[in-house]
């Protein structure tokens, strides 16, 4: 049985990586509130709505219209999907119907690590390296890091990280899992 494990790192990106983790949870949020009120129309008008795989197809689509969404991870936009689709699996278990997101409640979004290979080269999206005490994220490229606890190695692949950011304090945290 494998154990999932998290761990939490204080980031401390530069203004430009600021204004893209920024941009980026803004468009999450937008993702997840234009799909959820296209769920709630489409159930209304034919009694079932797109599961989050196909909204995805949809998401090329808005990004000509939208173009600052081409400006952010792809990634992050279909994690909220995901999102937005585990709401709805919770609400037909007997939790509250899915809300819509506000700006400066909770703001974070997840981006998945993909992995792949080219001509014997590995290749990962994201990268920690505790030595330098960097992570390198897509689009973000290379943000400074304090860990936690000093760890000197992390045993394990990562599989995702939440970038999340505190509003009150205007803080930056990755949380790897």
């Amino acid at each position: 049985m494998k154990i999932l494990k998290g761990y939490v790192f204080r980031m401390y990106p530069n203004e430009k990586q600021k204004e893209l983790i920024n941009q980026t949870i803004g468009c999450s949020r937008f993702i997840y509130n234009y799909f959820l009120d296209d769920k709630i129309k489409e159930y209304k008008k034919k009694g079932k709505s797109k599961s989050a795989f196909d909204q995805i197809k949809l998401i090329p689509l808005l990004s000509k219209d939208k173009e600052w969404l081409r400006e952010v991870d792809s990634c992050a936009l279909r994690t909220s999907l995901f999102n937005l689709e585990d709401a709805f699996k919770r609400f037909y278990k007997g939790s509250g119907y899915p809300r819509f997101k506000s700006k400066g409640v909770h703001e974070s979004y997840k981006t998945n690590n993909i992995k792949s290979s080219y001509k014997g080269n590995h290749y990962e999206t994201i990268k920690l390296d505790l030595k330098n005490r960097t992570i390198t994220l897509p689009k973000l490229k290379e943000i400074k890091i304090r860990g936690y606890r000093d760890k000197k190695v992390i045993i394990g692949d990562i599989k995702s990280a939440v970038i999340k950011r505190r509003c009150k304090y205007n803080k930056y945290s990755f949380i790897r899992f």
